[in-house]
């Protein structure tokens, strides 16, 4: 079947348009973000930093900061095995609602997290999250947040080099072939075009459940 999308929405969905002009500032992808932790257990974190977006950066000194009711933990990330990426190495003391801040040590760019629960390593694992909340941490978690405005996103489009979202409802057939590989269109000339994440099946998956929540809800 073949996959179509509006010609006023997909351009505006494919590219940053211009970002040279909006200055320095770098967007923050983690990969593989847990749904919860557990007290005095290794919380790692790896995460990619790109320039506009786009442009890996090594050679940074990015550090991660937790806080939950008054405590506050960090951590200073090591350079991973790519350009661009760090790993860090978190302990958290107590239980509870934790918030997550990776500073990527490219001037004030940064990325707060969606709180994650942290339980006790008695307590029963936490039921699975439906896969539109999972959708909504992952639109944060992955950069997308930096780019894009979603109105159900506090602090969402801190650039906004990206289009609003959900601004038109796109096909779920389209997104995720789009998703999996932002190349299958080209970028016009004189715009730059997204970055391939690299997103994992469920992850695609669970952006796609998100980002047509309400679309869904007025069905």
């Amino acid at each position: 079947m073949a996959i179509r999308a509006s010609r006023f929405t997909l351009p505006a969905l494919l590219v940053l348009p211009l970002i040279g002009l909006y200055g320095g500032w770098a967007a923050i992808t983690v990969e593989d973000l847990p749904d919860y932790g557990v007290v005095r257990q290794p919380l790692n974190l790896t995460f990619t930093v790109r320039q506009h977006g786009v442009t890996r950066l090594s050679n940074l000194e990015p550090r991660v900061e937790a806080r939950a009711r008054g405590v506050t933990t960090a951590a200073v990330a090591e350079p991973g095995s790519e350009a661009g990426q760090y790993s860090a190495r978190l302990v958290l003391p107590q239980a509870g609602e934790w918030t997550i801040t990776i500073h990527s040590g490219f001037g004030p760019s940064r990325v707060t997290l969606l709180p994650m629960q942290v339980i006790e390593p008695t307590a029963q694992a936490p039921l699975p999250l439906p896969a539109a909340e999972r959708g909504r941490r992952l639109f944060v978690a992955k950069g997308c947040v930096t780019c894009h405005l979603h109105r159900d996103v506090s602090g969402s489009g801190m650039v906004a080099v990206g289009p609003e979202l959900p601004s038109r409802p796109l096909a779920p057939e389209y997104l995720q072939r789009f998703l999996a590989d932002p190349s299958i269109v080209a970028a016009p000339s004189g715009s730059v075009q997204m970055p391939n994440l690299n997103l994992k099946q469920p992850e695609i998956a669970a952006l796609i459940a998100f980002l047509n929540t309400e679309r869904q809800a007025l069905r």
